[in-house]
């Protein structure tokens, strides 16, 4: 019965911010990892960032200095905060968790869409 669900979406011009949310039904993100991935149309799914149940960090390079990835554990909710937004960050993007950050994700949220404009 657990399930992830995505927010925050939408459209935005280059340049700007958006901040996406992922709410868990029950407490997992206090003690396993999170992750955010995405997909553009005809591209394979990449990993974007993930989040340790010890506060590290990881980034692709290509988001690196730009996304910041976090959490608010009484809440229950992993965030995605993207600044300098560029129209190659087109994508839906997934929530995750994972027994740890290096592993496979185990759960997937249904993906929230992201419009980068020109």
């Amino acid at each position: 019965q657990v399930q992830l669900v995505e927010s925050g979406g939408g459209l935005v011009q280059a340049g700007g911010s958006l901040r996406l949310s992922c709410a868990a039904s029950t407490s997992i993100f206090s003690m396993h990892a999170v992750g955010w991935y995405r997909q553009a149309p005809g591209k394979q799914r990449e990993k974007v960032a993930t989040l340790t149940r010890t506060d590290s960090t990881d980034y692709a390079d290509s988001v690196k200095g730009r996304f910041t990835i976090s959490r608010d554990n009484a809440k229950d909710t992993v965030y995605l905060q993207m600044n300098s937004l560029k129209p190659e960050d087109t994508a839906v993007y997934y929530c995750a968790a994972l027994l740890w950050h290096g592993a496979d994700p185990y759960l997937w949220g249904q993906g929230t869409q992201v419009h980068v404009s020109s």
